[in-house]
């Protein structure tokens, strides 16, 4: 066996047989490589990052490395012999030049030694940059921008805006703009997100990923689930609902819209995307016309993609969308003169987002966000019965419920009823977007703490309801329904999925009572023996299971649904009656 090949007692031994080699050339550069690589070793193993300690030492060893390489061209694998803690030198110039590199993108890291270096060497410097990037991200993800307003200042007014369009339109690249604009997000998150999405080749995805922020959503470019966000304007505080347009995830769709006061419909002004999304298949108006009967009253038109290059700030390509989408959405119930109001903007630069832009001199509305301001308060009865349908629950020290409350107020320590199982619970903490309060109006997305019952106990889609005055449940109701899109005709024991607030129950066609009239709502005396697209008839339905429901004369958000089947929407309804069980 070779002398060389077996672990010398000690590493001036190694260096004592090493040096007649090359000592006579190099006694200096030995001495001060090994003088000065020694107190690296700790900071490779620290750990605390100190960005100002490391910038520095980096900079000695490239000079260092630097003299070393001038004095004569060696073998690196050689002289960097001193090993301590399992890394070699030319490993920890590596490490600290991947610092370098983290701080400064695109700086050119210095130094020799960077091709001999060991594969496990390598994987140690990526976890050590992998553990500081979780670190990075726990910060950011520990400290949402919680604007606190003075206790003494009146509380703004909750407004919940939901975006809605085609796959792509550009709906979470907007959200995440608005977002930073707002100072919701900071730069440096944004950039951190930014140098992501370009290792992934999706640089301008990385606004996006404010509101996407599971791996699966990020790796797609497809939101899935309803992203939350908020922020504030001088009179409002405004809640972001981001839904997904691909049609796959309209049921989450739906969810987030029963949740919203004001809808943003996303269009692309790119040639040929706006197209897609607007014919029968597209996104653009089955999200429109969901906003509608969920409840949505006011609906912002934003037409992005404005500086794509196919179409310039163009007002003939804008006046062209707003032509086609005019007409529809009057067919689905906005009123184009009051309820709806266009815009021209771009999510990716944030231009008329928050100030108006130059290139654009035609449009002369107020940029998007000041718009927003500017909208009428929402008329909202707090002295009502509590209302709260539920949209998601999860366990975190207790059972933790998120919803909107539609009526009425709650305050911390109040009794309410878990309807349709008539739990009694007691609210232990209420979260109103992350600040805790003691209580809440209506209008307002909470997060509740609840005792008394156990998460399991919880679907989406019960209701939180006053103990003096609860919400009526039941299985078989009489509704309106008016034929949206079916192929064949519907008959009696047609089944479908019904969406009613945040509930979802699959539902069965039982009767058909009698068709009306769409222009002088008139009913007709004959049962009809089915019915077919574009008809408007008053049907009785019956639920798979017990859900909350009431008239939508009593109390509209809970009395408007949707029926869907196969994928596609096929009704929207209204109920008329209950009807009680039969024992």
């Amino acid at each position: 066996m070779d002398v060389k090949d077996t672990a010398p007692d000690s590493w001036e031994l190694e260096e004592d047989a090493e040096a007649p080699a090359v000592a006579a050339e190099l006694p200096t550069a030995f001495a001060a490589l090994n003088v000065n690589a020694k107190p690296f070793v700790p900071n490779v193993n620290a750990p605390v990052f100190v960005p100002s300690f490391l910038q520095a030492s980096a900079g000695d060893t490239t000079a260092l490395y630097g003299a070393s390489d001038a004095v004569a061209s060696m073998e690196v694998t050689e002289t960097a012999a001193p090993v301590e803690n399992g890394s070699t030198e030319a490993d920890m110039t590596t490490e600290e030049e991947t610092w370098e590199q983290k701080e400064e993108p695109g700086g050119d890291g210095g130094g020799g030694g960077q091709e001999d270096h060991g594969d496990a060497c390598e994987e140690g410097s990526a976890q050590k940059e992998d553990e500081e990037m979780m670190e990075e991200e726990d910060e950011d993800m520990l400290k949402p921008k919680v604007v606190q307003s003075p206790p003494d200042a009146p509380k703004k007014e909750h407004v919940n805006v939901v975006f809605i369009g085609h796959v792509d339109a550009g709906k979470s690249t907007i959200g995440g703009q608005i977002m930073y604009l707002t100072g919701m997000v900071d730069k440096r998150t944004l950039e951190k997100y930014e140098r992501e999405a370009k290792e992934k080749n999706r640089e301008t995805w990385y606004l996006s990923w404010a509101l996407d922020t599971n791996q699966e959503e990020r790796d797609k470019g497809k939101t899935v689930e309803v992203g939350r966000a908020y922020f504030e304007t001088e009179k409002k505080h405004f809640t972001i609902l981001d839904a997904p347009g691909h049609k796959s995830f309209v049921p989450n769709m739906i969810g987030g819209a029963s949740q919203a006061d004001l809808a943003v419909l996303v269009i692309s002004a790119r040639k040929g995307e706006f197209e897609t999304g607007f014919e029968k298949g597209g996104q653009t108006r089955e999200h429109a016309m969901l906003a509608k009967t969920a409840g949505v009253k006011h609906l912002i038109v934003l037409v992005n993609k404005m500086d794509d290059p196919t179409v310039n700030w163009s007002l003939e390509r804008y006046e062209e969308c707003k032509e086609k989408l005019v007409p529809f959405l009057k067919k689905v119930g906005f009123n184009p003169k009051k309820d709806i109001h266009f815009m021209p903007c771009s999510g990716l630069t944030g231009a008329n987002l928050k100030d108006p832009v130059p290139e654009c001199p035609w449009y002369i509305g107020l940029p998007f966000i000041s718009h927003l301001d500017s909208l009428p308060n929402f008329t909202r009865s707090s002295d009502g019965p509590v209302r709260l349908p539920i949209v998601d629950k999860y366990k975190d020290m207790g059972t933790v419920i998120l919803g909107k409350l539609e009526s009425g107020s709650i305050s911390k320590a109040q009794q309410l009823v878990m309807m349709p199982n008539r739990h009694t619970v007691e609210v232990l903490s209420l979260l109103s977007d992350d600040v805790e309060t003691d209580d809440a109006s209506p209008g307002e997305n909470l997060k509740l703490r609840l005792k008394g019952i156990e998460e399991e106990e919880i679907l989406p889609g019960f209701i939180l309801c006053s103990p003096d005055n609860l919400c009526h449940s039941g299985r078989t109701f009489d509704a309106q329904i008016v034929i949206i899109e079916h192929k064949s005709i519907i008959c009696p024991g047609y089944n479908a999925v019904l969406h009613i607030h945040t509930c979802i129950e699959e539902v069965q066609i039982t009767a058909l009572i009698c068709l009306v009239d769409k222009k002088t709502g008139e009913k007709s005396n004959m049962r009809p023996r089915f019915v077919k697209q574009d008809q408007v008839c008053i049907a009785r339905l019956r639920a798979a299971g017990v859900i909350c429901l009431e008239t939508f004369k009593d109390f509209p958000q809970m009395g408007r649904f949707t029926l869907r089947d196969e994928g596609k929407t096929i009704a929207i309804g209204k109920v008329l009656k209950l009807v009680p069980e039969k024992d």
